[in-house]
Parts: structure tokens; sequence; C-alpha cells
């Protein structure tokens, strides 16, 4: 979006409205809300250039009035791309501050989202491909991470907003906060070398088995991971569950495959927004199209009404971990073989009826350099739906679905 290739930029901005135009409905005062309303996407844009100015304020760089309103302006541009109608910012920074107060002190709701993105967005946050298969290290970072973000952001946010979602004051969090931003300013002194965040994601999420030269340090670095993992089990009290890596059989229990990669949204119940999720996510990563994209959601909501007409016993319009583990053999109908149908029409980019090492890769672009199963190392049709269909019925475990499904 911020890019200099004109195409590039329309490209993702009619992404990103289709993805919209899929976000409605009403809330639970029964108001309706609306992704595609210019008045909700203008605030987007908003809080993004408010936040941008307090980092830099906070680590010590603080943005000069000159450089602040060529920040602003391009956050018009911006929002222009989308194509809402002009004026739904106020024209200079100077009278911004007025409309984002006035939104702090009067508009904003303390909702059961904003809870959830303060105090739970990392409850479930799957592990990383370098940390699968240790789900106690993992849990341990997590569960010391999780807080302090979460406390460093409810500091960042405005106090008179604070004040009024009565958002807890916790003694230090100030200090913390203030001291979290220093550091990430001071991070600016460090050689040009010592800190690329890109390389370190690229790390986190490389796959063992892949072909890039790096795995072979990463191997061995989780070699010496599986040795701390079995000191954290004797060490901490969280419940062992069996990754990947350390379990003695290729399947997985309906719960764990139920909690990993059907609720979505974490809030324990299967129903149409987790399954849009992961046609939303599969939509972005794979970079498809309106037609291939528009096929993708038709296919997942297909599934969705063949899952809620088999499996939702009490009628309450989601399928409980209960419902679900009750009923897995009924999974892979019609509908999910419709599903995998088009991953493959999108993944087959040459139309030659199978998926290639190329093309594969593509597919699961989180493991870049997987070899592929199979005979002359390539796909046919039958051979991809069986093996997704295996995969999304929880009959199997699979590296391969799982970072592209499961972190979705």
């Amino acid at each position: 979006m911020f890019g200099d290739d004109d195409h590039a930029r329309q490209r993702e901005a009619a992404r990103l409205n289709r993805m919209h135009a899929r976000l409605s409905g009403t809330d639970a005062q029964d108001r309706p809300y609306d992704a595609m309303d210019p008045h909700v996407r203008a605030w987007v844009v908003a809080t993004l250039f408010e936040s941008s100015v307090t980092m830099c304020r906070l680590s010590g760089q603080p943005l000069d009035q000159a450089t602040m309103e060529q920040l602003y302006a391009e956050y018009q541009a911006y929002l222009a791309v989308f194509g809402d109608p002009g004026g739904q910012l106020p024209p200079t920074v100077q009278e911004f501050w007025q409309y984002f107060d006035h939104m702090v002190e009067e508009e904003l709701e303390n909702t059961e989202a904003l809870r959830i993105i303060l105090y739970k967005l990392f409850d479930h946050l799957p592990a990383p491909p370098l940390l699968d298969g240790f789900p106690t290290v993992w849990a341990a970072g997590r569960a010391l991470a999780g807080p302090v973000i979460g406390t460093i952001t409810v500091a960042s946010l405005p106090e008179p907003f604070r004040r009024r979602a009565g958002l807890p004051e916790i003694p230090g969090a100030q200090t913390l906060m203030q001291s979290a931003y220093m550091a990430a300013g001071l991070a600016r002194f460090l050689p040009d070398n010592w800190l690329q965040t890109e390389k370190l994601t690229s790390l986190l999420y490389l796959s063992p088995d892949s072909d890039d030269p790096r795995a072979a340090t990463l191997t061995a670095l989780r070699g010496r991971m599986t040795q701390a993992g079995a000191l954290f089990r004797l060490v901490t009290p969280f419940p062992v569950r069996r990754g990947p890596a350390e379990a003695a059989a290729p399947r997985r229990t309906a719960d764990e495959f139920f909690t990993a990669v059907l609720d979505q949204t974490g809030d324990g119940y299967l129903d149409w927004p987790d399954l849009a999720a992961m046609a939303r996510e599969l939509s972005s990563r794979l970079d498809l199209d309106e037609p291939a994209e528009t096929r993708l959601y038709n296919a997942y909501a297909e599934w969705w009404r063949e899952l809620q007409t088999a499996l939702d016993i009490d009628g309450d319009g989601r399928i409980s971990k209960e419902e679900y583990a009750a009923a897995v053999p009924s999974l892979a109908g019609p509908a999910l073989i419709r599903v995998a149908e088009v991953l493959f029409d999108v993944t087959d980019a040459d139309g030659n009826q199978f998926i290639d090492a190329d093309e594969y890769r593509a597919l699961f672009r989180t493991g870049f350099g997987r070899t592929v199963a199979g005979a002359e190392g390539r796909y046919s049709r039958s051979a991809f739906v069986q093996d997704f269909l295996s995969f999304m019925s929880g009959r199997r475990r699979s590296t391969a679905y799982d970072p592209l499904l499961a972190d979705a």
C-alpha cells in the first residue's frame, strides 16, 4: 500500500475492500456494524497516524511539525486509495487532534473485543515452526510475554479512555511502558546488521526440512531446545501437550484439532466467522484475485452450511467442541471437497492438473523449500484432495497444512 507500484496499491486496496465488504452484522445490543462504513475506516487510519506519532515521541524521536504534516498527508492519501468519499478525516493536523480527542473521550467503547485484544490476544497464539513440538517452552514464554505486552499496551492508551473504560492502573506500568519505548528508540544506534526483524522472523518460521542452508543450524537449535523443553517440564506447572515432533503416531485428538485449526476466533465454538477467517487468510496469503477469492469464500460457506446441518445438534447456530468430536467422520463431505478443489485450482498456476514443487511451495509459503510427496515430486488433483480432506477432518496430522491453516 505504501510502495511505488500503483498497480500493486490498487490490487491490495481492492483485496482489502472485498475483505471489509464481508464484515458486517449486529452487535450484542442489536446495533448494525459494517466494515465498509467510511467513518469507521477513517478512524482506523486515524489510529495508525496517532500511534506513529506517539511511538516516535515515547521512543525519544518526536516528529517535528513539518514531518508530522507530511505523514498526515500520506495517511490521507492512503485512505483515498480505498475509494471512500473525501472529508472523512479533518483537513489539517491541528484539527485532527481535536477530532481524535473527541473520539477518545466520547465515542469509543469498552467492548469484549477490546478486552480480548488487551488481555487474551496471546492466549491462543500458535508456536512458530522453530518451537513446534515444544509446547511447554512456548507456553512458558507466552505466559510471561503476554501480560507484559498487555500492560505496556494499556499504559500506552490515552488516559481519558483508560479512565472511562475502567482499565486497571497497574503500579509501575507507566515506567515499564516508557522503558520499553525508550529501548526501542535506542535500538537505532545499533549497527545496521545487528537488528533485522525480517531475518529473525524468517528464521522463526523456517521449516526444519527446508532446503535453506540455515535449516541445519535450525535443526541443531531444535536439538538444544528439546533438552530445554525437558527441563521446563520438570520445573513448570504447565500441562504437557504432545506436539508434532513428540507424537508417536500421525494422529491428533479431536480436541487438539478443534482448538488448533477450526476455532480460529478462540471462543470455544466453531461458527461462520471461524471459517470466514480461514478463507480470508488463505486469500491473502495466496494473493487471490476476485473470482478465485469469491470461489473460495463460497466453498467455505457451503461447508459451513453442511457442518451446521450435520453437527449443530442443539440448534444454537454454532458447533461446540463436544458436538464436533462426536461426529468427526462426517466432516469430509461434498462441500469440503469443493474447498479442496478450489485450492487445487488456484495453486495449479499452469493448469496442467498437477501441482509441481514450485506451485506447492507457493501454496505453503510459510514453509518455503518443503519437498513434495508423491511420484515425480508433484500432486495430482485426487492426491491433493485426499490429503486435504484427511487433514481438515482431523484424521491425520500434516506438517504442511498446519502452518498454512492453524496459524490463520
